[in-house]
């Protein structure tokens, strides 16, 4: 069952291959999405797939790429949407 998740992660994400590196973890499991910067410093992140894809993801983005400080990641169900691939925006 394919379910779609909007992830808001805070600390230091910006600058330090967050997005691409969200990419990669994405793909690698599966998921469809994509990730953008947020005004504010955050990243944001729609990914959809799987429940235990998406936990994975989840477990990720608590510490992201090597150089990321990542503080928060808040998380709300999305509406389904048809993506294909993980876009970085």
């Amino acid at each position: 069952m394919t379910t779609c998740i909007h992830y808001k992660v805070s600390g230091r994400v910006q600058g330090v291959g967050f997005r691409a590196s969200t990419r990669a973890q994405a793909l690698s499991l599966g998921l469809s999405g994509w990730a953008r910067n947020c005004a504010d410093g955050g990243v944001e992140v729609l990914a959809c797939g799987a429940a235990d894809q998406l936990e994975a993801l989840r477990n990720w983005l608590h510490s992201g790429p090597p150089h990321a400080q990542v503080t928060a990641v808040t998380q709300s169900p999305a509406p389904l949407v048809r993506l294909d691939g993980f876009d970085i925006l």
